[in-house]
């Protein structure tokens, strides 16, 4: 037989342990709403998944990328972006240093799309594309998983904002996190 004071202390335990559990499962959950950039589409669904960097589940649950600062105080480990900018062909519609040929300077401050001074907007904008005739780039949305993973994606926008070459503010460097 449980006494009471044994059966009240299995009570809490449990309920921590569930909360615990919940905690951990929440940090799985993405807690950051994303809207495709293309007109009159659905909410762009990135879930997170096991193989994401602590990076990436930090960013979908704050809508704020962690490479940012990070490359934007170390050009050298920067380069990491610009190496998967290189080999995902984004230089073929952007140009080698990311300043236009096609597609448009994303280094500048004359973007197509006002959305791409937050780190969520420029997510949204890469992961699923434009109207303006970029494909879809993460694997999610379009279902190919040789397409770019989100830390992929979020490596490359950290050396993009490094690059920044417009004037003003870097909005993105005082980003806070979603609530």
């Amino acid at each position: 037989m449980v006494s009471k004071k044994s059966g009240k202390a299995r009570l809490i335990l449990s309920v921590l342990a569930l909360g615990g559990a919940m905690v951990v499962s929440g940090n799985a959950i993405a807690e950051c709403k994303f809207e495709f950039t293309k007109a009159g589409s659905a909410p762009l669904i990135i879930k997170p998944t096991d193989k994401d960097t602590p990076e990436a589940k930090e960013f979908l649950a704050t809508c704020v990328n962690p490479y940012t600062k990070r490359y934007a105080a170390d050009a050298e480990a920067a380069k990491a972006g610009k190496k998967k900018f290189g080999y995902y062909s984004c230089t073929q519609c952007h140009g080698g240093n990311a300043g236009g040929q096609t597609g448009p300077s994303i280094t500048d401050d004359r973007w197509q799309y006002a959305k791409l001074v937050t780190d969520k907007g420029m997510f949204e904008t890469i992961a699923g594309g434009t109207d303006a005739g970029m494909p879809a780039w993460h694997q999610q949305p379009s279902e190919n998983p040789e397409l770019l993973s989100t830390d992929d994606i979020l490596v490359i926008m950290g050396w993009l904002r490094s690059m920044y070459g417009g004037g003003g503010d870097k909005a993105w460097l005082s980003e806070k996190p979603v609530q």
